[in-house]
């Protein structure tokens, strides 16, 4: 985070923005894979010599992209309940997926089994940020409706690959009864299990 605002700081706020935003374009385009410095560099007019003084390579400068271009998250729910808190977090998580993005964010999934320098890349940013899934635990273990030993890690392991699945390779539709299906009958119990020894 500390060299994206030196970043910025050296080329320029704007600049920078549109060299990012024209790569996550490129990159909802052609993958990962196709994606070229040289395509970024005509998009965003700008010249190849730039992209490669502020971003060496190609995994840095997505991983970049995605960090500045990919939907926000919004606001986390907070419902008062588990429940209600994991059903409104399941629908946000839907509604990334099923949007433009879902098939973008399909195609870098499978990039980071392809190149392990974007794998180092994506999963460094991914751990810089907050867990969202030990938030909503955390607030439900204050309120009483979780005991210690839960893991929250599950959440991030189970509901998004759920929900790609369905959607792409079941085409199958996420709608309310598979929300339900899927706090009722899979995460919430995994969380409320007696922890293993």
């Amino acid at each position: 985070m500390v060299e994206a605002v030196e970043r910025a700081r050296r080329l320029g706020s704007e600049r920078e923005q549109a060299i990012l935003r024209a790569t996550y374009e490129l990159l909802a385009e052609t993958g990962f894979e196709g994606l070229r410095m040289d395509a970024v560099a005509a998009r965003a007019h700008a010249s190849k010599a730039t992209l490669y003084r502020h971003w060496p390579t190609k995994a840095e400068l997505v991983t970049d992209a995605v960090r500045a271009c990919k939907a926000a998250d919004g606001p986390l729910p907070d419902t008062g309940t588990l429940h209600g808190d994991l059903v409104a977090w399941f629908w946000d998580i839907t509604r990334i997926i099923i949007s433009e993005e879902g098939p973008l964010l399909a195609g870098v999934a499978t990039a980071l089994q392809h190149d392990s320098e974007f794998a180092v890349q994506m999963r460094q940013m991914r751990e810089s940020r907050v867990p969202l899934a030990e938030i909503i635990c955390e607030r439900a273990l204050a309120r009483g409706e979780l005991t210690p030993g839960y893991d929250a890690r599950l959440i991030d392991e189970i509901v998004p690959a759920l929900v790609f699945m369905r959607r792409f390779a079941l085409g199958e539709p996420v709608d309310e009864a598979f929300i339900d299906h899927l706090v009722d009958d899979i995460i919430l119990p995994l969380l409320t299990r007696e922890p293993r020894p």
